[in-house]
């Protein structure tokens, strides 16, 4: 790991040296938008204060993140590691960083900055807590707080637009209050619906509001502006304004497709910093960034080398170029669904490691949106048409590739496009190597993480321990591929069912279960399945349950899936009830067990599959929170 280094009498960023001055850094961050914004051309929008930002500095048009859903993004933000190389992958976990993994703002504190945050963290691990991390974090935080000459990193977060905003009649009211006749949308104008959308007035109303409240966040982001210039702090200071991911409705938020992970992002560099420019100031860049590089990039701006164990790097000044941006979607509250993408500048690769899922996994926040319950609704009545019907289908591809110049919104998928072959494998190779090299957690079923964890040390460790662990990383990511594979790939899944490794054999009993249908004839499969019964690792027990459950009459293999619903660890009871629900009618002989799942849980996501399950076998429509 590279010593930080800082000089306070001078300090450097891409080869230019400043004497005696480091900037401010101001953040701007808002929730749940896309690139709904003027500068970024999009002429339905509202958003002066910002337009002139980017007017005045740099719009960057090829911002992703590294997650579709906001807090595995900002914990990739503030540790300025993909997520799922940390173990802060999964909605609403609890990683524990290794004791050297420390969040970017504390570099800058011993650099001498005064470091604010009001006041988003959520950052999906609890030690160091909020106060080791920033100098003030809450509603009070203000960067006029530091000291008489102290130069300042400080963040404001605006809550406003965030999916509640849109879902909620209520907050939205409240959030657009102050816009005035001439700022508000008129539905039946807009003209830009997805069309993996229903066009109803339902839908429209939902986008009116996303657009709305694109404007409010729009005149409190030139409120902060103000301060700053009236404070005399206007050319001090380097403004980046960003968002977390993409808006909060169904395909988007929670998706890595552009809908849910291309962000606007604009930064403004005061003119005695132009070093750090990228462009003219009212220029565009196509730069390839993700969003792991905000941290190292505030580091670099302040003098201090980005350590060696990030995966970020900073953008700006004469940086090099990024070739590839990366992404990953685990478990979103209580449904897994393991994807990854990779994307250039034109093209996007998805790989699904659980193609028999469908898109929309039924889970209990997004169902209760308008838009998602107006597809609900064609979704029953067989009115939906091309992306629509695309979207809702009950399995996915194992590859998606999109050409995002001729097809924005990605519903060609070019995949299996003879023309687009070396493409297609030249991404499929990219990501591969992209998770050997950050080590691959989210490979790891939750129950075993935190079966390892303790032992570890840390999340992180458990793929990253004082030992070599490459051959386990590149053994695990080979045979989770080969899960979906199909037949051809039988002979490596069985041997993987007697790996030493229970990550391993779960992706073995996992890809045999995926193609029971042809397995079940394969010699020695149904055997090994069945020994792995009695594993040690739960998960595992889990995935040969459902392998055999699978492959046709095996009450002995439910009954151990169904028995998982009592066991001691809380992932596994949740993993054990996503089989139970996804085995439809053959789960029926564990409804008790199902309903058992309804009351005492450590977590509310057991209740809420198992009250999904519970509902398709006895017909009805109890609610859970």
């Amino acid at each position: 790991m590279r010593r930080i280094l800082l000089s306070f009498l001078s300090f450097v960023l891409s080869g230019v040296v400043w004497a005696d001055e480091r900037p401010n850094v101001l953040w701007l961050s808002a929730e749940d938008i896309s690139p709904h914004f003027g500068f970024a051309g999009d002429k339905q929008a509202k958003t002066p204060h910002l337009d002139e930002l980017a007017q005045q500095g740099t719009y960057y048009s090829n911002v992703f993140t590294s997650a579709g859903v906001c807090a595995p993004c900002r914990s990739g933000i503030i540790t300025g590691m993909f997520q799922n190389s940390v173990g802060t992958h999964h909605m609403r976990c609890n990683a524990t960083l290794p004791d050297w993994l420390r969040p970017f703002p504390q570099y800058l504190r011993e650099a001498g900055y005064y470091c604010t945050n009001a006041s988003k963290t959520d950052y999906q691990f609890s030690e160091p807590n909020k106060n080791e991390i920033w100098d003030e974090c809450g509603g009070k935080g203000h960067w006029k707080n530091r000291a008489e000459g102290q130069p300042f990193f400080a963040v404001y977060n605006y809550t406003g637009c965030h999916e509640s905003g849109i879902a909620s009649k209520e907050k939205y009211e409240s959030v657009t209050a102050d816009l005035t006749d001439d700022q508000r949308q008129d539905p039946e104008a807009l003209g830009n619906i997805p069309p993996y959308y229903p066009d109803t007035a339902v839908v429209r109303e939902d986008w009116k509001r996303n657009y709305e409240l694109i404007t409010a966040m729009d005149a409190w982001a030139g409120g902060l502006i103000e301060e700053l210039k009236d404070a005399g702090e206007w050319d001090n200071t380097i403004v980046m304004f960003w968002s977390d991911h993409g808006v909060g409705l169904p395909r988007a938020k929670r998706w890595l497709y552009d809908s849910g992970t291309h962000v606007p992002l604009v930064v403004h560099v005061p003119k005695k910093f132009k070093s750090c420019r990228t462009t003219k100031p009212g220029l565009t860049d196509d730069r390839l960034v993700n969003s792991i590089d905000f941290g190292p990039t505030a580091l670099a701006l302040a003098g201090i080398e980005v350590p060696d164990h990030m995966h970020g790097s900073s953008f700006l000044g004469d940086a090099p170029e990024r070739d590839y941006v990366y992404g990953a979607r685990d478990r979103m509250d209580e449904r897994y669904d393991i994807i990854r993408a990779v994307r250039d500048k034109q093209y996007r690769y998805i790989r699904n490691f659980e193609p028999l899922k469908p898109y929309y996994q039924y889970m209990n926040t997004p169902e209760k949106g308008a838009t998602m319950m107006e597809i609900r609704k064609a979704e029953a009545a067989g009115n939906l048409t091309g992306a629509m019907k695309l979207f809702s289908a009950g399995s996915k591809p194992v590859e998606e590739l999109y050409d995002l110049e001729k097809d924005p919104h990605e519903v060609n998928n070019l995949a299996k496009d003879p023309a687009y072959a070396d493409k297609l494998d030249q991404l499929r190779k990219a990501l591969f190597a992209w998770q050997l090299d950050i080590g691959d957690i989210g490979l790891i079923p939750e129950s075993e993480i935190t079966a390892r964890e303790a032992g570890a040390g840390a999340t992180y460790a458990i793929l990253h321990g004082e030992t070599d662990q490459s051959a386990l990383i590149e053994n695990l990511t080979t045979v989770a591929t080969l899960a979906s594979e199909g037949s051809s790939a039988f002979p490596e899944l069985l041997i993987a069912l007697s790996d030493e490794d229970a990550a391993v054999r779960y992706w073995g009993a996992t890809g045999l279960g995926n193609f029971a249908g042809e397995a079940i004839d394969y010699p020695g499969v149904s055997e090994a399945l069945e020994d792995c019964l009695s594993d040690e690792s739960p998960a595992v027990r889990i995935a040969a349950g459902r392998a055999l459950c699978r492959m046709g009459d095996a009450p002995d293999a439910l009954k151990v899936v169904a028995g998982e619903m009592q066991g001691d660890n809380e992932w596994a009871r949740l993993e054990a009830a996503i089989v139970l629900d996804e085995l439809d009618e053959t789960a029926r002989p564990a409804l008790e067990s199902l309903q058992a799942g309804l009351e005492d849980q450590p977590n509310k996501y057991i209740t809420r599959v198992s009250n999904k399950a519970v509902n398709d076998l006895l017909g009805t429509e109890n609610k859970v929170p």
